[in-house]
């Protein structure tokens, strides 16, 4: 059975760039991890992947909800369990690729959704956390949730993780995979802001004042519009700030969210760590091929 391969890192280190480079090498096909890239219509603030970009590699798992849908992690590890059984069954290679933690850990390790009851003493874990770390875990988890929970008072946002809890035993360790490489990307810190700055730079020039435009124009108010690049542009569209402070606010986001992912994946998952050359990437392609090849 082919090997199924997980690449994962913060925001604008190069994970899609790799993916199709490996896609391309092992005549594989990719399966999205990123929590915000699954919604119709939110393509320029997810910087999803283009038709043209992908190179003639299939992609799943994109564009498989309407904006105003809700998700969760359960089904989304039941959809894509299913789908790498399928690319296996057909001697395909699956590539998981992605940001969004708790997403990659449900699939790659032994997570289970059984409804059991509340742990009070599990909850205790939430106190020490930061509350945005806790906030982006409950949309993670339960979006419903989310949307009907005060997000500037931590104590109600660890009141719905608690909830939550009825629903994911996030207490999985092992993986579930015995077939399974992981690959995570890092970069130097000053470089990464740098280049975070600068996609947010290019997603503007692209068009997403009018993109997340459309989106507040039909009032929408589920879960995907406030992922980073689109709830600071409604604040500027209620007349809540200007539009460079709405700009400013979607860089300073994504750069906490980035320092927030490195986190997550250093503590949750038991990577192998590639340092990205940014001035030849060719070079971090060639480390991650020797490193799958290796028996």
């Amino acid at each position: 059975m082919k090997s199924i391969i997980a690449i994962v890192g913060p925001t604008g280190v190069g994970k899609t760039k790799l993916s199709i480079a490996l896609a391309k090498h092992y005549k594989a096909e990719i399966i999205s991890c990123d929590s915000m890239q699954f919604y119709k219509g939110l393509d320029i603030g997810t910087a999803k992947i283009k038709e043209e970009e992908r190179c003639g590699i299939k992609h799943h798992l994109l564009d498989i909800l309407d904006v105003e849908a809700e998700f969760s992690v359960a089904k989304y590890q039941k959809i894509v369990r299913n789908k790498i059984k399928e690319l296996q069954s057909l001697d395909i290679m699956p590539i998981l690729v992605g940001g969004s933690g708790l997403y990659i850990s449900s699939i790659i390790y032994n997570y289970q959704f059984l409804g059991a009851k509340r742990d009070i003493e599990l909850s205790k874990k939430y106190l020490d956390k930061p509350l945005e770390e806790l906030i982006d875990l409950l949309k993670s988890k339960s979006p419903s949730l989310a949307e009907n929970t005060d997000l500037d008072n931590k104590r109600r946002v660890i009141r719905a993780l608690e909830k939550s809890d009825n629903d994911v035993d996030n207490l999985g360790s092992d993986l579930y995979y015995d077939n399974l490489k992981l690959i995570a990307l890092d970069l130097d810190r000053d470089v990464l802001y740098e280049r975070i700055n600068q996609r947010v730079d290019e997603m503007i020039n692209s068009g997403l004042v009018n993109e997340v435009n459309s989106l507040y124009k039909k009032n929408i108010q589920s879960q995907a519009v406030l992922a980073i690049g689109y709830k600071e542009l409604f604040q500027y569209f209620k007349g809540q700030v200007t539009l460079d402070e709405s700009i400013e606010l979607i860089k300073r986001n994504s750069r906490r969210y980035a320092k927030r992912q490195l986190t997550w994946f250093r503590n949750k998952l038991n990577c192998h760590w590639l340092n990205v050359d940014a001035i030849n990437f060719d070079k971090t392609i060639n480390e991650a091929k020797k490193y799958l090849n290796k028996k």
